[in-house]
This record gives structure tokens, C-alpha cells and sequence, in this order.
């Protein structure tokens, strides 16, 4: 007597196949293959020609002969320069965790709370987002200007012993200085993934933890942090590679100096690369940029960002 198991495998067998649609594959295909190409054309095939390129000693002008395997990667990564550079990345980390995404979650709480003018003070908050680095990087120049300068009159009025000090010109302050105008820049950004978060958590959650008398302190740490876990993540997320990718406000504002002190990746990158001629020791550079950025948004996404995903 045959076994059940072996029966239903007899008549799964037995069933014929369906069909291949080649209407249904072509018009997948259809839709697929224009963004197919324009991300390979514009992603994949730069990433493996940096790639490629990054093996030899190359000045973008002549032909790729002088093959010199990982001496590019050592060398960079011996760099004392490309170090510190790496540094001032990390720096720029720190700072946005610890001080540009509470601000941003702070806001987006108080605006919440607003019985009137929240659709006003959003619109405040987000337009210097709005703005292009460059544009903000010359309003900021002339806010930073050491005889007349907004930013320099106020300290001048507090501390007369600051008056005349150049923010930007000093290697002890221009990473701070250029930290307050990234804040400016992007914290309406991350204030508005808050302001949608909050949006998201129904009212009757935090209405039942007052009447069972929790304090509005309690009902923040233990039901709408908690609850706004997904977009912090996200904000998490998105500044910290924002972070590690700094280029077009520092170099509008300081081009990496003075000597170097306000320097990232992509500022030593583009300084190696293309004002000195040195194309192949620069695709290096910047292939391990991407190392890096593609090795953190691995292992968040992983660890971090999986719950959401689920």
C-alpha cells in the first residue's frame, strides 16, 4: 500500500505545470529596465571603474601603465592627513547624536504640544534644509566674518576679549563652527521624520498612561520613545552616512583648512584627486569611503534597523 507522502508526490507531479506569461515578463521588464540601466550607468559601473582605477598610479590623462596593486590603499591609510580627516568624520558623528538629533526630537515635541502655528514653525525649521549647501555656506561666511560679522558682534558683546576672532581661521574652533551651521542646516530635516513618527502614535496610548497617572516625563521615556523607535533608527541612520559624506558646505566655507583642521574624506579626496593630478591614489580614497559607509549601513540595517524590517 502506497504512503500518503509518496501519493501526494505522485499527483504533485503529476499536475502540469503553469505557464510562463511573457506578457507578465515583459511588461516586469519594461518597468524594471530603464532604472536597471540608469543604476548601473550611474552606481555600479563608477564604483568598479573607481575600483579598477584605484590599482594604479594614474593622472587622468594618460594611460593606465604604471600598475602599483594596494600601494594606494597603504598609502592612504599610512597618511597622517587622511587619518585626522577620518577623525573629523567621526567628530561630526558624535556631534550629531549627541547634539543635532535630540534637538530635532526636542522641536518636533514641542511643536506637537502647539495648539496653534505648528504648520508656520514647521516651515521655519525645514527651509534652511531648503537651501543649497553653497548658498548656506556664503550666508555663513559673512555671518563668520571677524570684523562685523553677526555671529563675531554677539561674542564681542559678551566677551569683549573675542572681539575680531575668526571662528574659521582658527584650527581649535572651525570644526565647531562648521558643526553649528551643518545643525542649522539639516536639523529641520530630522525634525520633520520626528514631527511624521508622532504623528503615528495613536493619541489614546499616552491619554490612557495619564489617567493611569503616569507624568508626562514617564509617558515620554516608556511610551512615545519607545513607540518613535522606527523613525529614531532611520534618523540614525541617515546621519551618520550624511556625516561621513560631508563635502560641498566645507569646502564652500573653509576648503578643509586652516592646515588641514576642518578636513574630511571627501575634502582630502578631492584635493589629492583632482587638484593634484593624482586620480588613481584618490579612486583609493575614495573606495574606502565606500567601504566604509557600505560596511556601516550593512551591520545597522542588520542589528539595528532588522525590527523595523520585520
Amino acid at each position: 500500500m502506497a504512503q500518503p507522502s509518496s501519493r501526494l508526490a505522485e499527483r504533485a507531479a503529476a499536475r502540469p505545470r503553469p505557464r510562463v506569461r511573457w506578457s507578465q515578463v515583459a511588461t516586469i521588464a519594461g518597468f524594471l529596465l530603464p532604472a536597471a540601466i540608469v543604476y548601473i550607468g550611474l552606481v555600479l559601473l563608477p564604483v568598479i571603474q573607481a575600483v579598477y582605477y584605484s590599482f594604479y598610479r594614474w593622472n587622468g590623462l594618460g594611460p593606465l601603465e604604471q600598475f602599483t596593486g594596494f600601494a594606494n590603499y597603504l598609502r592612504a591609510l599610512g597618511h597622517a592627513d587622511f587619518r585626522n580627516a577620518l577623525g573629523h568624520n567621526l567628530q561630526l558623528v558624535v556631534m550629531s547624536l549627541l547634539i543635532q538629533l535630540p534637538l530635532s526630537l526636542g522641536l518636533a515635541l514641542l511643536i506637537r504640544e502647539l495648539n496653534w502655528g505648528r504648520a508656520a514653525f514647521r516651515t521655519i525649521f525645514f527651509l534652511p534644509y531648503v537651501l543649497s549647501e553653497v548658498v548656506v555656506g556664503v550666508i555663513w561666511n559673512f555671518i563668520y566674518r571677524p570684523e562685523g560679522g553677526l555671529i563675531t558682534s554677539l561674542l564681542a558683546s559678551v566677551f569683549p576679549a573675542m572681539k575680531g576672532t575668526a571662528l574659521l581661521a582658527d584650527p581649535k574652533t572651525v570644526l565647531y563652527a562648521l558643526f553649528v551651521v551643518i545643525t542649522w542646516k539639516f536639523f529641520g530635516y530630522h525634525m520633520i521624520l520626528y514631527i511624521a513618527g508622532l504623528q503615528n502614535i495613536p493619541p489614546e496610548v499616552e491619554e490612557a498612561a495619564a489617567i493611569d497617572g503616569a507624568t508626562r516625563l514617564q509617558a515620554l521615556r516608556y511610551i512615545t520613545i519607545p513607540l518613535l523607535g522606527g523613525t529614531i533608527r532611520l534618523s540614525i541612520y541617515l546621519s551618520v552616512l550624511g556625516s561621513l559624506q560631508f563635502f560641498d558646505l566645507i569646502w564652500v566655507m573653509t576648503t578643509g583648512g586652516p592646515v588641514g583642521a576642518s578636513d574630511t574624506m571627501a575634502t582630502y579626496l578631492y584635493k589629492f584627486g583632482f587638484q593634484r593630478f593624482q586620480l588613481g591614489y584618490g579612486s583609493a580614497v575614495a573606495v574606502i569611503m565606500f567601504v566604509i559607509c557600505f560596511s556601516f549601513s550593512l551591520i545597522y540595517q542588520r542589528f539595528a534597523m532588522r525590527r523595523d524590517y520585520e
